[in-house]
């Protein structure tokens, strides 16, 4: 991929970062994109630090606002004399029981994921199209879009929508010169638990949340899986599931749907119960959450925990996590 243009929406942080890493070190030129501008400067200085030459654009998009997006792509290819690859990662985590969740955090997670896909998909095209060789198109979905996971509905329901965004691109455009890959990692140690929002008994929601992502036992190095990403997206492939329990949650759901529904069901059981009064609360950042208490944990359950945020802590110190943004929005 050496001398291609790259864009990663969603690349100032997390997985995106990681995988405009990953796009440097395979010689592409590359512009990051997300709506805080501090988090931009701060990932363009991790991503040049002691890579001399290394070509980084770091761009404030909207990627909920078209004409935005349609200006990042513009510039883009006007600096880099095209573009040849884009890869749509932009997005927002609500971690909340639907009890304590309103119809804005739907409405939110649609625009910034599946609107956001979906127009970083359709002002890329007409570049991919002229790429020599034929553009590359990644759309990164998530395990959670191919079932249904408890406390993450906004975000199972709209990353559902970009799988079929996905889908449905790489059957139309097949033949016409660009791939179309579509991403579906499980839990990864990306440092998300901090920017990822939570209501409800929000101290419970982070505890468990910031837990599982950050436990190898279920999650995954997010520098291997932006690795294996832009693999897939360099080989052309049309879809890549990781992590083993992903594989496995989207094989079982494939072939018994009400099985799976009905062990989701039980899983809902072991989180945390929604306020007594059960009404909908306003969501709050990770790095905003106070811990709950740990008093009805059994201590081995606790030093999983402990070891599992931890974990997760150290990667959103490397992956520029742990900032508070500039401003009230910003893509993870």
């Amino acid at each position: 991929m050496i001398g291609l243009s790259a864009v990663v929406t969603g690349g100032s942080r997390g997985l995106g970062l990681l995988l405009a890493e990953q796009l440097l070190i395979r010689g592409c030129a590359v512009t990051i994109a997300a709506r805080d501008t501090g988090e931009l400067g701060r990932a363009r200085d991790i991503l040049t630090e002691g890579r001399p030459g290394a070509r980084v654009r770091a761009v404030a998009c909207d990627v909920t606002d078209r004409a935005s997006v349609a200006t990042l792509m513009a510039e883009a290819a006007d600096v880099h004399g095209g573009i040849d690859v884009v890869i749509a990662n932009a997005g927002i985590i609500q971690v909340a029981p639907l009890e304590s969740i309103e119809a804005e955090a739907f409405r939110s997670a649609m625009e910034t994921i599946y609107l956001g896909a979906l127009h970083a998909s359709l002002e890329a095209l007409p570049w991919l199209r002229r790429s020599q060789g034929g553009g590359r198109l990644a759309l990164i979905g998530s395990v959670g879009g191919l079932l249904a996971v408890p406390h993450l509905l906004p975000y199972s329901c709209a990353k559902s929508a970009v799988a079929a965004l996905a889908e449905g691109l790489h059957a139309e455009l097949r033949g016409h010169g660009v791939s179309v890959t579509a991403v579906h990692p499980g839990l990864m140690r990306t440092g998300s638990h901090l920017a990822a929002e939570f209501g409800g008994n929000e101290a419970a929601e982070f505890a468990w949340f910031s837990a599982l992502a950050g436990s190898p036992l279920v999650s995954m190095d997010a520098r291997r899986a932006a690795d294996r990403i832009v693999t897939a997206v360099e080989r052309r492939r049309t879809r890549i599931v990781l992590t083993p329990m992903a594989k496995a949650a989207g094989l079982t759901h494939g072939v018994a749907p009400a099985l799976t529904t009905r062990l989701s069901a039980l899983a809902a059981r072991a989180l945390p119960s929604p306020p007594e009064q059960g009404q909908a609360h306003d969501m709050h950042k990770g790095r905003d959450v106070e811990p709950g208490p740990d008093r009805a944990l059994h201590p081995a359950a606790r030093r999983l925990r402990d070891w599992g945020s931890a974990l997760n802590d150290r990667a959103a110190r490397r992956l520029n996590q742990n900032q508070r943004p500039d401003h009230a929005h910003s893509s993870t």
